[in-house]
Order: structure tokens, then sequence, then C-alpha cells
């Protein structure tokens, strides 16, 4: 993920004295055994799993999205599920169904692969709108009703759904509701030219995408260390002018002439979640403007549309992003 001016790298990410933050800042190491690059795309999955949202990646096939989930899930030794999202999927493949036991001639329910702690939603805008749609409660309340009963989803919980860019053909956009649940937005881009050698020269050396134990992928934290970072994310204070800030910048996007539809208050609550788990990681027990800039597009680029006029004109809803941060006043 490469942004143009912030990104979730604006900061050298320091280790951080408690043994959470040293075990969940090691699996960046543990990722990029397998993975070239995209340490932004992992700060931004470690700060969804530290503020309890989930994470929507886009990027064109082949720049290892899937892999990247695969080999964070095994740093973190969280169960993880893969769903291929296909115009043919139906909602009960995706939260299980109720099966009838003919030998005790009673229906039971059987779990679906949103039963997990990381589920991979591969493509998932390559599957029609009531199948994208079984995932809104999982997402909101880390549940599942089937035949009017609640079943509780694993905690933690985090759905890391990958997307093809909405130009190409047989593709679903996910509606506003929907792109609203997401945390992040992260984007990702083909690598570097030196960083595409990097991942020729792994293959010639025999490395196997399947086989993350061979790369040397290991575990180093788990779900009791990522427990204890949630709770001391929670203590990182804000201040009441980085409160004001943040709520200056999503009324902005509400103003913005080339935007029909700006940044709710579910949003601005984005943000300052992703700020949090940000400013822990690198090590503080506050959150400064710079971690709201640095977190401000791949938490609010999802939650605005354009104009249709605006975009006939090719503009971006980055650079949009861009401007307002450029003019809001910053908090000293």
């Amino acid at each position: 993920m490469r942004e143009a001016a912030v990104d979730v790298q604006s900061h050298s990410q320091h280790p951080a004295a408690s043994p959470s933050a040293r075990a969940l800042f090691a699996v960046r190491g543990e990722v990029a055994k397998a993975v070239v690059g995209q340490e932004a795309t992992v700060t931004g999955l470690l700060i969804a799993l530290l503020a309890g949202g989930h994470v929507l990646l886009e990027g064109v096939p082949g720049v290892a999205k899937t892999l990247l989930v695969r080999a964070l899930s095994t740093a973190l030794s969280l169960d993880t599920k893969r769903v291929q999202f296909t115009p043919d999927l139906m909602p009960g493949d995706v939260t299980g169904s109720l099966i009838y036991d003919s030998s005790t001639r009673e229906f039971t329910f059987r779990e679906g692969p949103v039963f997990t702690n990381i589920l991979l939603a591969d493509e998932i805008n390559r599957t029609p709108p009531k199948t994208q749609a079984s995932l809104l409660e999982a997402m909101e309340e880390h549940q599942v009703s089937v035949d009017g009963v609640s079943r509780r989803l694993p905690a933690p919980f985090m759905v890391a759904a990958t997307q093809n860019p909405v130009e190409y053909e047989g593709t679903y956009p996910l509606p506003e509701a929907q792109l609203d649940r997401f945390l992040l937005k992260l984007t990702m881009d083909l690598p570097s030219r030196d960083e595409e050698i990097e991942v020729i020269r792994r293959h010639s050396l025999g490395f196997d995408p399947q086989d993350l134990h061979a790369a040397g992928v290991r575990p180093v934290a788990g779900a009791t260390e990522l427990a204890q970072a949630r709770m001391e994310v929670a203590q990182v204070a804000v201040a009441g002018e980085i409160l004001a800030y943040v709520v200056d910048l999503v009324r902005a996007t509400r103003t913005a002439p080339s935007f029909q539809l700006g940044v709710s208050p579910r949003g601005a609550t984005a943000i300052l979640k992703s700020a949090r788990a940000y400013a822990w990681l690198s090590g503080r027990t506050f959150v400064t403007p710079d971690d709201i800039k640095a977190l401000a597009l791949p938490t609010l680029r999802h939650r605005v549309a354009l104009r249709p006029e605006a975009e006939m004109d090719g503009v971006a809803v980055d650079g949009i992003l861009q401007s307002i941060l450029a003019t809001v006043p910053v908090p000293r």
C-alpha cells in the first residue's frame, strides 16, 4: 500500500515495553518471511485486530492478498478459514445451516466457515448482494442467527475481505452499509522492481506459498497477547482537541463539492479506534494529530462516494481526502 502523502507507515515503529507489544511487533517480521514488502498492509491488519475491526483489501490478482492473511494468522496462532466468493455462493455456505439428521430425525446446525478467528473472504465482490449481506450480522455483532437462534462467533473475530478493483468484469460493488462495517480499506499495489526481483528469487529457491512452515513462519503471539494488547490500547489517551480535529475532518467530507456522500459518525469513531491502536504500536500512550493523518485515508476512503460528474472528470477519492487533510486546521 503506497499512499502518496500519508499511510500507516508514516512513523517508524518502536518496540514498546509490554510483552504483548513486543509479541505483536514481532509478527511483522514473521509475515515478511512469506510476503515481500506490503509492510503498511501488515500494520493495517494489526490495527484492525487491535481495534476489533475488519479490513477490506483491494488489489489486482497476484499481489499476495491471500498469502498475507494466511501468514498473519500463522504468526498470531489464530484459526483462519477461507471462502472463495463466487456468483453461485449461498448465504448458508458462509454462515452455516440446519441439516436434517435422519438417524435422530432432528435438525442440527452445521457451522459455516465464518466460525473462525480470521475469515478470509476472497474476492467478496464476485458474489451477489444477498450473500455479501450474510456477513453483516457477523461483522457488526460477532454472531450468526439461523432459524431464530443466535450463535456467538469465536473471539477474536475479524473479516479480511479481498476485492478486485470494481472496474473488473463480473463484480458486484459492495453496498455503502456493508462498506461502512469495514474499519479500514487497504490498497495493495504491485511490488516495486526490487521487491519483484526478491519475489522471483525466493521462488527460484523453492519457496512454496502453500507451505508457510517451510518458509520459516512461526507463531510469535496468540489470543492471550492480543487480548492484553486490546486492553492496553483502550488506555491510550485522546485529548479533547484531537477529538475536535477528528470531527472537523469528517464534517469537511460532508461539504466537499466532489462528494455526494460524506463520512458518518461511525467513520469518526473508526478513525479514533484506529489511531489509538496505531499510537500504541508506535510505543506511545497518547494519540497525536499525525496518528489521525496517518489513518485518515485507509479509514475514510471507502465511506465516501463521488458525485457522477466528479467520476467522469477522473477525480480520485484519495486526492480529495488529502486536500481536506491539508486544509482542516491541525491542533497544536
